[in-house]
Parts: C-alpha cells; structure tokens; sequence
C-alpha cells in the first residue's frame, strides 16, 4: 500500500490525473498526502476538490494559503480578487460540502511509521513535531467554531512575526497559521520575512530559507510545498520541498514515502 505525497495541484486538475496514471494510482490500496493548495490559480479547482471529497478515505492534507484564502472569501470575509480561480466553486451545488470537508483538514499532519510531518510551508526551528500538530489543532478548532468568521477577518496580517508561548488570542493564531501556510525565508533570530519569495541566495543578507536554521527539536523528514522557486529542491536529504510550479508551467511532484523516489508530469494546463 504505497504512500505518495503531491505538492501544490492548484485546481490543475489534468495534470493530477497525468500524475496519478503515471504512479499507477489505485485507490483500492494506494495513499495520496497532499501538502496544501489544492485550489486556485490553476484552471479546474472544482474538478480537483469534487475528486478529493470522491477519494476521502485515500486523502491525507494539510491546508495551504490558498485553501485559507477561498475559505475566507467563501465565508464572505473577504473579496475575491483578480487572480483568484476558485469562482468554478463558489458558484457551484457543491460549495458547501467543499467548505465542510476543507475546515476540518489540519495544518499540520505527522505519521509515526514514517516518522514524516508534512506542512504547506515549513516548521518554526524553535518546534518538534508535537509542537506542529498541537499549535495546528489550535487553529483547527478556531477553524471549526461558530466564531470562525474571527479568524478570517484577522487572518491577513504579517505579525506578530516571531513566536512566542506567550502570544494569546488571534496574535497567537495568526503566527501559527503564517509559518505554517506562508514561511519561506527567517532572519537568524527566526523573525519570519514573508514578502520574500525569491530563490535561496537572491534573498537580502540578513535572512535565511527556513530550512537553513538549525532545528534540534525534530530528526525526522518533513515534506513542504508552497516555495516553487526552489524547484523541488532542498539541500537536506529529510527536507522534501514539493511545489515544483505545476501552476507555473513547471511540473506536479509526487514523492513515494516508502523509498522516497520522485515522480513528476509536466504541467497539461501551462
């Protein structure tokens, strides 16, 4: 029963189904992880949700950005914009079961036999992988509570930007949700910089890609998505970074857990 673990679909539907013959997908036995985005930007994220909510019992994901960011403008806390894709969705009969089954997914997800957590973006140095599935859970039940709208309406700030035990409240949830969801580059002090975007080593002086700050609370593998800029690329053997552009015309990523052997597809849609 093989596991693989996708980056960012992105609502490129056709592309995730390339992928899916290309790994002899069977989901009688097989397990699909998915590292968050599953929707927007990409052409078909109604066809990319209706096929995840057919294949439940097969799904493991976390939330990404943009999962968040639908679920804020589905919740009417927030304006579509320009680059926005997801209207397929909203304007569809089976909105409200995409929204249901997307506020119960974590942000976090870890599994002991494989001793792999898997994030959308990275793991805060200063966190084990208890720390992860316990500061996600917290967001998870804001996420699934009456006062969720809260959440949304305070979820687009960049601060606080480094973590504190300390923090309460929405200041709490926020970072949380923005090193889960957005990290890519830290100062040395761990400061989370989150409008940088760029390839590691074209970024200012003083800031380092998550990876790069040394983390003694969690030996295990961690699987990302989110930076595409880094190409699939990770200079750690138990850093598995997924977002390899599929969205961009790049390609869509699956890595089997049991051997870590990659599989890719070009992207059908760009």
């Amino acid at each position: 029963m093989p596991t693989y673990a996708i980056g960012d679909i992105q609502g490129c539907y056709q592309s995730f189904r390339e992928l899916l013959k290309k790994i002899n997908f069977n989901p009688l036995n097989d397990q699909l992880w998915l590292a968050g985005d599953m929707l927007n930007r990409g052409p078909e994220s109604l066809a990319t949700m209706q096929f995840l909510l057919d294949h439940q019992q097969q799904v493991r994901c976390v939330l990404g950005n943009h999962d968040l960011h639908f679920l804020a403008v589905a919740y009417e806390c927030r304006e579509m914009n320009a680059k926005d894709t997801f209207g397929d969705i909203l304007g569809s009969q089976q909105k409200n079961d995409i929204v249901s089954w997307l506020v119960k997914q974590p942000l976090a997800h870890f599994d002991a036999s494989f001793n792999t957590l898997m994030v959308h973006a990275g793991l805060p140095f200063s966190w084990s992988q208890n720390d992860a599935i316990n500061y996600a859970r917290e967001v998870s039940n804001k996420l699934q509570s009456a006062s969720c709208y809260q959440f949304f309406l305070s979820m687009y700030d960049d601060q606080p930007d480094l973590w504190d035990t300390r923090l309460q409240g929405m200041e709490r949830l926020r970072y949380i949700t923005n090193a889960l969801t957005r990290m890519r580059f830290c100062s040395s002090n761990g400061n989370l910089e989150l409008r940088a975007k760029s390839t590691p080593g074209e970024q200012n002086a003083h800031l380092l890609p998550w990876f790069e700050l040394e983390n003694n609370h969690f030996q295990g593998d961690i699987i990302f998505g989110h930076w595409a800029s880094l190409q699939g690329k990770s200079p750690y053997p138990n850093i598995h970074a997924l977002d390899t552009g599929c969205v961009w015309g790049g390609q869509l990523t699956a890595l089997r857990l049991e051997d870590k052997k990659r599989f890719a597809v070009n992207s059908v849609e760009f």
